[in-house]
């Protein structure tokens, strides 16, 4: 390397979904109830499974933490994005992306982890109910929850570490609405291979590993269900997995497009809507899916307004 004079960058400008203030302040009202609908849904959820004994199953202490990280991953993104709105151009410190980068990480992280416990979980239920109370036991459930945070914790280390190896000496406009590792490292003046290398083959290996859990789970639950002969039990067993298999289907959908395929197949603005789905918008759908798909949820809320109400 050359010995030229850089100024450091302390601070990056992150140039939002759009640029012009009228489509701003619609996007910000729009914004900001999607995620007072997310926070409302999720607390919800939370409170519902805590006060509601029949929902104390492993099956709801996973969607308890998915609420839980939901939370976390729309809040790491949803308030500077709002700020961005009311603002063309949004600063944030070199340390608070640092930080925004790894909450998106560890959230993102942990929710690929969750949803392939619920999948492995519906199998257990499914394929060996018999077995279920010792292979499901609140030891290995709190084994899979910590494991999950753990993961989301070890792939966080890992981007932030690459970040902050990363050289900034120019430009230090992001093309986005929040910290996202592509944007910052095309802004990066010098990196090693490796820095670009390695967060990927972390992104892409977690969701390999869980995708293949997640769809080994979903075979053998597939094959049990079609050697049941009563038509009510198959009904039955396809309608737990219904509610978990739309929420893999979006989370897993919109994080593969951007971690997985190659990043000329996409532009930036296809990354920022993309980006906008999975850390904005499915936050909010999780709740709804799960709620309004499910009979025990829906029966725990009726007792629990019924109690209320006497």
């Amino acid at each position: 390397m050359g010995t030229e004079n850089y100024t450091s960058v302390t601070a990056f400008i992150l140039l939002g979904l759009t640029e012009d203030s009228t489509a701003g302040a619609v996007l910000f009202i729009v914004f900001l109830g999607v995620y007072a609908v997310t926070l409302l849904g999720n607390i919800s959820i939370i409170m519902l499974i805590r006060s509601s004994p029949q929902l104390h199953t492993p099956m709801y202490l996973f969607l308890c933490h998915l609420a839980f990280v939901d939370i976390g991953y729309s809040s790491s993104v949803t308030p500077v994005m709002l700020i961005g709105f009311l603002s063309q151009e949004t600063s944030i410190p070199v340390a608070g992306c640092v930080v925004q980068l790894g909450s998106v990480v560890t959230f993102g992280t942990t929710e690929c982890f969750l949803l392939a416990s619920m999948a492995y979980d519906r199998y257990v239920a499914i394929c060996s109910p018999l077995l279920y109370s010792s292979l499901m036991s609140p030891t290995v459930c709190y084994l899979l929850v910590g494991a999950s945070y753990l993961g989301g914790c070890v792939n966080s280390w890992t981007f932030s570490g690459c970040f902050l190896s990363l050289t900034f000496c120019g430009p230090n406009k992001v093309n986005h609405f929040f910290c996202d590792y592509s944007p910052l490292l095309k802004l990066s003046c010098a990196h090693e291979f490796a820095s670009e290398i390695i967060p990927a083959i972390s992104s892409g290996s977690i969701i390999a590993v869980t995708v293949f859990i997640i769809a080994l789970s979903y075979v053998y639950i597939l094959v049990s269900i079609l050697k049941m002969r009563s038509t009510e039990g198959r009904h039955k067993a396809f309608s737990t997995c219904t509610s978990h298999l739309t929420a893999v289907t979006l989370f897993f959908g919109t994080i593969t497009f951007i971690y997985v395929l190659p990043k000329s197949s996409y532009s930036t603005d296809q990354n920022k809507i993309i980006s906008v789905i999975y850390t904005v918008v499915i936050p909010m759908l999780n709740p709804l899916i799960y709620s309004l798909r499910n009979k025990e949820v829906k029966d725990a809320m009726k007792k629990l307004l019924a109690r209320t109400h006497w």
